[in-house]
């Protein structure tokens, strides 16, 4: 007899396009996730260099020189399916799609 391991479920998403995600799961664990984390560990092919090509991983921009850098947002979360979220981002990114396993990875010690 095989066991199967259950799907990871969210109870409740609380979205603020200013800081990030929070996740309470139906197992009763809670994850917070900043926009900064949410942005650079993006799932889609471009940012992981899925078909051979090299990652193109967001990174803040540092430099103090800059007069006006427009801060990270998101401008819209949707439900994909039952299993996941697309983030539209501020900066024009919208190709990655969070599963809850990928989200619910992301807030687990490493």
């Amino acid at each position: 007899m095989s066991t199967t391991t259950p799907p990871i479920e969210p109870e409740h998403i609380a979205i603020s396009k200013s800081k990030g995600i929070e996740i309470d799961w139906a197992d009763g664990t809670h994850t917070s996730l900043s926009l900064e984390l949410l942005r650079t560990e993006c799932p889609c092919a471009s940012c992981t260099g899925a078909h051979g090509t090299p990652p193109q991983k967001w990174k803040p921009d540092t430099n103090p020189l800059r007069v006006y850098q427009a801060k990270l947002k998101m401008d819209a979360v949707e439900a994909v399916g039952n299993y996941a979220i697309r983030i539209l981002w501020n900066d024009g990114h919208n190709a990655g799609i969070y599963s809850y396993t990928h989200l619910r990875s992301l807030g687990e010690p490493s």
